[in-house]
């Protein structure tokens, strides 16, 4: 099960799927990431993850979630909740905690996030391209990668006024603080982080690989936040091995 960043739609998978090959994946839209996307019963992480168990797939051996980015918070959150129904976790540019605080966690900067999150409800455009800027700095090739993460944005999601559920997205990432049920994540877990990213610095996934009781590590040299789009083979390589 394949989870998208903020803003993004399944289109973002598109290049990994390519590259995984015959094993069977599920891309679902997240809420409010276009038609269809399933609708929660409350806002934020938690009703959010609950409108994504209902498309985990069944099978008594439990599902492996990927996520990316906001995508990792709930996959970090399915598999807290619903432990029997994940078996295993692959998060790529992800945190327990997207934005830095007091204690010295590594993350956004709080004024920049909360820049997004107002700049979101007046120009959803403006904001979009601020966003998906700051997630192909970094890249070795940024010009091809803007132009991926530009083709794979969720329908409409420029479009003003902009769509609440759409907006809560924002809010997860600046709210979600996922650090104290770390220890209590006990699936294996494979991290993949760019080196030069700039929406997420890696030391936020070095902080995680730590706190979590079976992570591993994998960091791609020369690359920013974009990895599925702009790092799939190497992505699905490791994928691949961890897996075996």
């Amino acid at each position: 099960m394949l989870l998208h960043g903020w803003a993004m739609s399944p289109a973002a998978w598109a290049p990994l799927q390519a590259q995984l090959g015959a094993l069977p994946t599920l891309a679902p839209a997240l809420p409010g990431h276009g038609t269809g996307a399933p609708r929660p019963q409350a806002p934020g992480l938690a009703g959010w993850s609950d409108a994504l168990a209902a498309t985990l797939p069944q099978g008594a051996a439990g599902a492996i979630v990927v996520g990316w980015s906001l995508g990792g918070l709930l996959a970090l959150e399915l598999a807290h909740r619903y432990p029997e129904r994940v078996a295993r976790l692959v998060l790529i540019g992800a945190t327990a905690r997207f934005v830095a605080d007091e204690s010295g966690s590594p993350g956004l900067d709080a004024e920049v996030v909360e820049g997004f999150r107002r700049g979101f409800a007046t120009d959803p455009a403006a904001t979009l391209k601020r966003f998906i800027a700051l997630q192909c700095l970094g890249e070795a090739d940024r010009r091809r990668t803007l132009q991926a993460v530009g083709a794979a944005l969720a329908p409409d999601s420029d479009h003003a006024p902009p769509d609440p559920v759409l907006a809560d997205g924002l809010a997860i990432l600046a709210d979600s603080d996922l650090r104290p049920q770390l220890g209590a994540i006990r699936q294996p877990c494979l991290i993949i982080h760019g080196e030069h990213d700039a929406l997420m610095p890696l030391a936020a996934a070095q902080a995680l690989a730590a706190a979590l009781p079976a992570a591993e590590l994998r960091v791609l040299d020369g690359s920013g936040h974009a990895l599925p789009l702009s790092r799939p083979a190497d992505c699905a390589r490791l994928i691949g091995a961890f897996l075996r």
